[in-house]
């Protein structure tokens, strides 16, 4: 009986996406095991590349956006992203002690009141084009180099950053936070890397229709508007736009990484835009890099979650908070997504609320969708033991390290390290 029920919800699923219309959240059918990535709603399952690439993917992306992040942008009424436009703020080739270039571009995105991201972009002088990793971060990029030729945000940031005084950033905090983004260190290993605050896209606050959100119509009834995370991963995605016009980037090694929300921010970003070869999650939690289904008792919930950020996910993603099953995705899915490209999840052991072992847990999984595309997923069956990262020869890493919740340098080389196996 459960199984018919299962089949003849999916097949109304299946009916309401293809009029555009799907079931409210209360409808769907109740599915306490993670998600197989490679069975359809109408309880087919997937058996070749083809169908992946031509069924499954595209119907896992639109319930995403439908239950989870909000409609990927569709800015302007277009389905196409706008045109970016650049403009070089500085450029000093003599950085890292003459080992690296460093320049901040303004990137304008569409009409001139629309927010602007300022992309700080480090490379290495002796190995171009570089593998490249692009990521948000959360205070602004003067707080990763003390230069003063760095863009200081203008736009609303939440005070408990350093150096921000009524929700504004000032510049009496460069280079206090250069740890997160060891840019010296990224490019003495042949890396470039390219940054900018979250909020040059969507200021981190609810209920004010601000940044990119502010481009759309408001309509408060859409359960499925676009959410902030979504709105930065397209952000990402227009930084690449540009990452993949500049000679000394290699646009073939994209890399996304973010931590917390904006881990999974990266993830989203990764599972959304092919052209990134390889996503770094550290520490992304519910939402990100954990499943909605666990049963970790020290982790972050729907409800918790939703309660606290709604601002983060659509509407539709708080009416699973009392019974997550019925959330017909998981994060497992999401990570399939990106297959068969690289991705890395990291983990801290006093950082419970992040789930660790529900984290593993969505790695094996994703696994299935790598091994239907012929590369190997995580070969690991069990997690391994603190600072003894499985970086492997699959395409799925997980780096579980002493200590708390933070992006330091000792991730960083981990980070590098899984590059270095994937692209050799």
């Amino acid at each position: 009986m459960r199984i018919l029920l299962a089949l003849i919800g999916g097949l109304s699923l299946m009916t309401s996406m293809a009029t555009g219309e799907y079931p409210s959240p209360a409808e769907l059918p109740s599915h306490p095991a993670l998600p197989d990535p490679l069975v359809m709603f109408d309880g087919s399952r997937v058996a070749t590349a083809e169908e992946w690439s031509e069924k499954r993917r595209p119907e896992l992306k639109a319930l995403f956006e439908q239950y989870v992040y909000g409609r990927y942008p569709q800015v302007a009424g277009s389905s196409q992203p706008p045109a970016v436009q650049s403009k070089v703020l500085f450029e000093d080739p003599q950085a890292f002690g003459g080992a690296g270039t460093l320049k901040e571009v303004e990137l304008t995105l569409g009409p001139p009141e629309w927010p602007k991201i300022y992309l700080l972009i480090a490379t290495p002088n002796n190995k171009t084009p570089a593998a490249c990793f692009v990521g948000m971060n959360f205070g602004g990029n003067h707080l990763l180099v003390d230069d003063e030729r760095v863009h200081v945000p203008e736009t609303w940031m939440p005070d408990r950053y350093t150096g921000v005084v009524d929700n504004r950033a000032t510049d009496a905090s460069r280079g206090v936070e250069e740890y997160t983004w060891p840019l010296a260190e990224i490019v003495a290993r042949g890396y470039a890397a390219a940054t900018f605050h979250c909020g040059d896209i969507q200021p981190d606050r609810p209920h004010v229709r601000e940044g990119m959100r502010a481009t759309l119509p408001e309509d408060a009834d859409d359960a499925a508007e676009t959410a902030t995370i979504m709105w930065w991963a397209w952000g990402i995605q227009r930084a690449i736009d540009y990452l993949a016009t500049d000679p000394a980037i290699d646009p073939a090694r994209i890399a996304a990484v973010g931590h917390s929300r904006l881990g999974k921010t990266a993830l989203l970003a990764g599972a959304f835009d092919e052209r990134i070869a390889l996503t770094v999650a550290n520490q992304a939690g519910c939402g990100g890099s954990g499943p909605s289904r666990h049963h970790e008792p020290k982790a972050e919930t729907v409800e918790i979650i939703t309660r606290n950020f709604p601002h983060w996910f659509c509407a539709n993603f708080r009416k699973f908070a009392d019974d997550p099953t019925r959330l017909p995705v998981d994060q497992n899915c999401l990570v399939a997504l990106c297959a068969p490209r690289a991705v890395l999840f990291t983990a801290a052991e006093d950082d419970r609320w992040a789930n660790p072992s529900g984290q593993f847990a969505v790695l094996r999984a994703a696994s299935p969708a790598y091994e239907l595309l012929g590369v190997d997923g995580l070969k690991a069956d069990a997690m391994p033991a603190a600072d003894a990262p499985l970086l492997g020869d699959g395409r799925l890493g997980f780096w579980f390290r002493a200590g708390e919740h933070s992006m330091t340098p000792k991730d960083w080389k981990v980070y590098l390290d899984f590059a270095d196996r994937q692209w050799k």
